[in-house]
């Protein structure tokens, strides 16, 4: 048998949708742990700390908010997991990602013969797909329409939209939800460390689920944040759910929350990693220093000098998030997208396509909130386009920016 030769994975400049770039920092404390078990008094008070920190950046009083282990979609699932088959679901789609929501929950609404009929791609009769076209946001009006007409016990809706870079009416939403009683649930996967707000500010939302490595800057393989309030997990209690891994009460259990009360040791639940808990309390440290309204400052200023930059290109911005600037590329450059994308990715450029049509730019900046690295996003985007005959003024760009922040100066 072959022996291949070590993976050498080199630095690129990560300026796509997610994952964002992580700090140096979580990566000391990530390679640094010590080798340790789950079950190490060091490594559970560091989980103990990190639940703590993670109310706090959250904004919630709510006992059950922990991490679960894995990626945005184990946070996702694990969101989910309360919704049983045969429930009534209202789901709102506008993307990519929002549309997985809601086939996830249309499997886990769907009864055994409707699951059975079409495995992959299950129609159950009790969910409510309510479609709303790419590039638009999810309104009020619309979630208010869908819910008086529905009544449904759940109501799913992503905060913001990385496949079209929209951001979705989350007062709206849970204005609604209170109004018709459903029990809101949120995918916050990129809108959490991004945006400044405090889940406890939406009453009419029950579940809340991000990822570590979008707007918290972590490790993609640590830990998803997940927040649920008492009527969640009192309904929990009630119905129980289909699942072991995910089972939002037996995650919170590791975590030291039990009867819904903080405790001084959890029960075991899964095996968590060291390395996990070092990097994921480190960045969560990191967020509370720059403090979530700051760092949505900082997202702000920089996503609007990126704005006005490939709108001097000739671009055209469909978006309306801090984290990420979603683009029409001019007529000239029309149906070349996938070709400007590999491009920039063969220079060490990650920017990304959309996943759905129309096939739009994507351009993100997460934790890349200073002039050196816009900067850069700017001048590689503007040599990547010239390659392809766009007639850009690169040092007119280039001024733009300056002016963009030498104004912040000014001010200060």
């Amino acid at each position: 048998m072959a022996i291949f030769p070590q993976l050498e994975i080199p630095d690129t400049l990560a300026a796509g949708p997610g994952p964002g770039n992580t700090d140096l920092r979580v990566l000391q404390r990530f390679a640094s742990a010590g080798v340790a078990d789950h079950m190490q008094a060091d490594v559970l008070r560091g989980m103990i700390e990190c639940k703590l920190m993670l109310r706090e950046v959250m904004g919630t009083a709510n006992i059950h908010t922990f991490g679960v282990a894995g990626t945005g979609w184990s946070g996702l699932d694990c969101l989910f997991s309360a919704v049983l088959p045969g429930d009534s679901v209202v789901v709102f789609v506008n993307g990519t990602f929002s549309g997985i929501d809601g086939l996830t929950l249309r499997m886990k609404a769907a009864t055994a013969e409707e699951l059975a009929a079409n495995p992959m791609d299950p129609q159950p009769a009790s969910v409510r797909i309510v479609t709303v076209p790419h590039g638009q946001s999810v309104t009020g009006e619309t979630v208010e329409a869908a819910l008086a007409e529905h009544k449904p016990k759940w109501a799913a809706m992503a905060h913001w939209e990385t496949g079209s870079g929209r951001t979705n009416d989350l007062r709206g939403f849970s204005d609604a939800c209170q109004r018709h009683g459903a029990m809101g649930l949120v995918d916050a996967v990129s809108s959490l460390g991004v945006a400044d707000f405090r889940i406890d500010d939406y009453p009419g939302v029950h579940g809340w689920a991000s990822c570590p490595q979008k707007g918290i800057c972590c490790l993609p393989l640590t830990y998803a944040p997940v927040s649920f309030s008492d009527r969640y997990v009192a309904e929990l209690r009630r119905t129980g759910c289909r699942t072991f891994v995910h089972h939002p009460i037996l995650e919170a259990r590791h975590w030291g929350i039990i009867d819904g009360k903080d405790v001084e040791k959890g029960s075991y639940h899964r095996t968590h990693s060291a390395y996990a808990v070092a990097a994921f309390h480190e960045a969560l440290r990191i967020l509370l220093q720059q403090t979530v309204a700051g760092r949505a400052r900082a997202y702000a200023f920089h996503e609007a000098a990126l704005r006005d930059a490939v709108a001097a290109m000739g671009c055209k911005v469909t978006s309306d998030m801090t984290s990420l600037v979603v683009l029409n590329l001019p007529d000239t450059l029309k149906g070349r997208e996938m070709e400007l994308v590999q491009s920039c990715r063969a220079q060490g450029f990650g920017i990304w396509p959309t996943l759905s049509e129309p096939v739009q730019i994507r351009i993100g900046i997460l934790n890349l909130l200073d002039r050196k690295a816009i900067t850069d996003i700017v001048t590689r985007f503007a040599a990547a386009m010239t390659a392809m005959g766009a007639d850009i003024d690169t040092a007119r760009i280039t001024e733009r920016l300056e002016e963009h922040y030498q104004a912040t100066v000014a001010a200060e």
